[in-house]
């Protein structure tokens, strides 16, 4: 509501509360003096009477303009100026009589009352519906009789009305003050469901937010979360706007695109400015919250501007409006969908307005003007003599006998009842909590002291307590009853305008939404009966940002509604399975996410496989080293007698080509998938055979020494301590040492399998950590110890005769060995995964074939090649030479 309106509606909603305190008081002053009084004035309105038991008010909307502005009120008859015959409204008010005539027809329901109506014309005008409302609630009888028991029933039971929120929101204000119940049949915003403001306001038609709610889910259905909305500028704009800006969020799935007022009376630079935010929009989805004069004027922007492609929603204000659903605007609003009240059947009430007839001595008293203004606008007559203010059309007089039903008037069209619907149920709501309050029995009632209420002593506040626990069925089906607000169980018939290839309009019902006590809400459509006003015939799509599909996620764009966005890939390890994931999800330890990244698979393996070219070269490589330490082996054993194996020590060079077999043979155990067992024994293996391999080439260096010094004048006693025990013992003390540093590695700080993700995070890599890093180093700088010592040996013995010893090949095989360990360490400490592996096995190969070449190579080829060398002359240097 616009700031001129709501100081007018507070202006008018204070000056009427002061007319009725000074009309009370002036009541009761002129009480104390005497037993009746007579009221200042009264307002003089287009009213509908008939006197019964039990009074019930009524305001409707049967005129549609009205130039009368004076507030006052005096004792002379004025009656304002109303033109304008709305015939629906006209209808509404008949549906009132006829439901009220019903029920005194009905022996069932308030056999022992009779009720009655006074309906008033509000002439659409805020200031004309509180006078009728103020006339309803304090009485319109020239004269007031004050009995000394104050006995006496009100002047109504209860309202009917009014026919918009701003208006009902000013009069339920003013007559809340006295609890009179008010029962609206077409006031929808949702304000007036605040109990503290509205005490004694109900409705049978739904509030505005469900209405809200139901547009929700029809975005919802069709995945429309990009959508712009048009209000009117009053509460039922304003209101609606304000739930829609609460609820379509992250709950209700979509945004506004934008949110704009259309202005009342012609502004037609602003509806071009409107217009022209609807044609840039990406929103194909226009949701229209305002009355039919709105759309009429903006559907003329929108015709001159020629915007198409539009999915209109409507309200309930417009979704049924037969003055939009012209040819022209066709091709702009077909396949409109709608919010419409829930259409109901009133049987009977055909025949009832077969029976209206003009007043023709113009008894006004009884509602007659009515009749009659209705009489002239349909016949296009007027009565003689004409009364004045109220004869809208000219020409031929009426006589009263015309025949209604030779005319073609939307009057008798009760095909598609809504409000009047809603009118029925209002007056049977009043009646049933009426009934029920009269069957209360004495002493069990649920007043103070458990009293009843009286007809004669009828409080208003004790009517709307039997109001707020009505529950009945209407004939048609539906469930009438008040929640805690005042609002009636809500119902919705979902419209679609169709545009039929003759170029006519049909609005047809496509399905419903509802709420009940026991489902919850459900929203019923039957999309097979909607008409798309699309080449394609199928929904639009209107969406800001299309959905992200699983592997993405979103991200909002800064300062932009919620519904925009950008879909972003999920990182790497990350996934998601659903679309429009806000938030990627990790995959477990051992997973890794998809090339799609919308699902987790098994994360690659790696380790040095025996199936790849890298395992199978060095396998081939190991067993090709092993075969060649058995060759050899069997050339000594075949050729054991010959002086050069038996020089130097046979048995040793025996152990060695055994250790070397064994060296080789270890390396099998770092290719696979690392296990407990292997990684345990292939650390194990490795130190134990290369330290009894050098342990061997340290005492053949120390005897060829030894040999060295006993030949010399003095030297015999040093022969001693190398003899065939010495040199088995000291092997087997030298590999005890490693041996026990291997048990107190394992058994401390055992080496074990491990799971590495560090190098690949979508990989497996499969290790043998070491344990403890003291151990393996202990392992290692004890090999390398044996190792130097035997190479500054063998270099020390290098420049021997070669009668005595083998100190260069020592010396060479001795220099690759420690080469290749050198080498081996940085390698092996920067390499990462199977690789690490891959450098420990090349470094064990390596430096088995360089000992078993450098030592044994030159020995095989005298042996196998150059036989006449191999004789003990040649040996000791006196023979063959080189």
């Amino acid at each position: 509501m616009s700031q001129r309106k709501v100081m007018r509606a507070f202006l008018d909603t204070g000056l009427i509360s002061l007319m009725l305190y000074f009309c009370f008081s002036s009541a009761l002053s002129s009480s104390l003096y005497s037993s009746s009084c007579h009221s200042q004035g009264k307002f003089h309105l287009n009213g509908m009477h008939k006197k019964e038991d039990v009074i019930l008010g009524g305001l409707f909307t049967i005129n549609l303009i009205s130039t009368y502005a004076d507030l006052s009120f005096t004792s002379e008859p004025q009656k304002p100026d109303c033109y304008g015959f709305y015939v629906i409204g006209f209808r509404q008010a008949q549906t009132m009589a006829f439901a009220i005539d019903e029920i005194n027809r009905n022996s069932n329901l308030l056999p022992n009352v009779t009720l009655g109506y006074s309906l008033y014309d509000n002439c659409n005008q805020l200031g004309i519906g509180f006078r009728a409302a103020l006339s309803l609630v304090s009485g319109q009888e020239e004269q007031v009789t004050l009995e000394d028991n104050c006995v006496g029933t009100p002047p109504v039971l209860g309202i009917v009305g009014d026919t918009s929120s701003t208006r009902t929101i000013a009069v339920s204000a003013v007559i809340g003050l006295y609890r009179v119940p008010l029962v609206s049949y077409f006031a929808t915003c949702s304000c007036l469901s605040d109990r503290q403001k509205f005490p004694s306001f109900f409705r049978t038609i739904p509030s505005d937010a469900f209405q809200v709610n139901a547009m929700i889910q029809i975005l919802k259905h069709f995945g429309w979360t990009w959508a712009g909305l048009l209000i009117s500028d009053d509460d039922y704009g304003v209101h609606a706007a304000r739930s829609f800006h609460t609820d379509l969020g992250p709950a209700g799935g979509g945004c506004l695109a934008y949110t704009e007022i259309l202005p009342w009376g012609d502004d037609p630079a602003e509806l071009r400015r409107i217009v022209d935010v609807m044609r840039k929009s990406t929103a194909r989805v226009v949701i229209v919250f305002a009355h039919q004069i709105h759309m009429s004027q903006l559907m003329e922007e929108v015709v001159r501007q020629n915007v198409t492609g539009l999915q209109w929603m409507a309200s309930e204000a417009w979704t049924t409006g037969p003055s939009l659903q012209a040819p022209h605007l066709m091709p702009y609003l077909g396949g409109t969908l709608g919010i419409a009240i829930r259409q109901g059947e009133i049987p009977g009430l055909r025949d009832f307005l077969l029976q209206i007839r003009p007043d023709l001595h113009h008894n006004n008293t009884d509602g007659s003007s009515m009749v009659n203004q209705f009489w002239e606008h349909t016949f296009q007559c007027r009565f003689a003599p004409p009364p004045a203010g109220w004869v809208e059309a000219g020409g031929e007089l009426c006589t009263g006998q015309e025949v209604i039903e030779n005319v073609e008037t939307e009057f008798l069209d009760v095909s598609n009842l809504r409000p009047e619907y809603n009118v029925y149920k209002a007056v049977y709501a009043l009646a049933y909590a009426l009934d029920d309050m009269l069957q209360c029995e004495p002493g069990r009632g649920p007043f103070s002291n458990n009293t009843c209420a009286h007809l004669q002593r009828l409080e208003p506040w004790q009517i709307m307590h039997y109001l707020e626990k009505v529950n009945f069925t209407t004939s048609f089906g539906d469930e009438v009853s008040f929640d805690e607000n005042g609002d009636a169980l809500p119902v919705y018939d979902i419209m679609n305008w169709v545009w039929l290839p003759d170029g006519r309009t049909k609005v047809q019902r496509v399905g419903d939404v509802k709420r009940s006590a026991f489902k919850g809400e459900e929203l019923t459509l039957d999309e097979d009966k909607i008409f798309w006003n699309f080449e394609s015939k199928q929904p639009p799509q209107s969406v800001c940002s299309e959905s992200c599909p699983p592997g993405t996620r979103i991200v909002r764009k800064k300062g932009e509604p919620e519904c925009c966005f950008d879909c972003v890939p999920c990182s790497e390890g990350k996934i998601s399975n659903t679309t429009d994931t806000l938030e990627c999800t990790s995959c477990p330890e051992d997973f890794w996410s998809s090339p799609q990244r919308d699902h987790c698979v098994p994360k690659k393996t790696e380790f040095l496989s025996y199936h790849e070219p890298l395992g199978i070269c060095l396998t081939t490589i190991s067993l090709l080293g092993t075969f060649m330490c058995v060759v050899v082996l069997g050339i000594f054993i075949h050729h054991h007698s010959t002086p050069i194996v038996r020089a130097n020590n046979s048995e040793l060079s025996f152990l060695l080509l055994v250790s070397l077999k064994l060296c080789f043979l270890c390396s099998l155990l770092f290719i696979g998938r690392p296990r407990l067992w292997t990684c345990q024994l292939r650390h194990a293996a490795f130190g134990i055979s290369f330290v009894l391999c050098v342990s061997c080439i340290l005492v053949k260096t120390m005897v060829v020494l030894a040999v060295f010094r006993a030949s010399k004048p003095g030297g015999e006693s040093s022969l001693k301590w190398f003899g065939a025990m010495q040199q088995r013992g000291t092997v087997l003390v030298l590999t005890s040492v490693q041996a026990a540093i291997c048990t107190v590695w394992l058994v401390s700080a055992s080496p074990v399998p491990h799971k590495n993700t560090q190098y690949h995070s979508d990989k497996i890599v499969y290790e043998c950590v070491v344990g403890s890093t003291v151990g393996f180093a202990v392992l290692l700088g004890y090999i390398g110890l044996l190792a130097v010592l035997s190479c500054l040996l063998a270099f020390l013995a290098r420049n021997l005769p070669d009668s005595f010893n083998e100190a260069k090949l020592i010396t060479f095989s001795m220099l690759i060995f420690c080469a290749v360990w050198v080498a081996f360490i940085p390698a092996y400490i920067s390499s990462p995964g199977k690789y690490a592996d891959a450098v420990e096995v090349f470094a064990i190969l390596a430096s088995s074939f360089g000992l078993l070449v450098a030592l044994f190579g030159p020995k095989c080829y005298i042996i196998l090649l150059r036989p006449e060398r191999n004789t003990k002359k040649a040996v000791m240097g006196r023979g063959i030479g080189s």
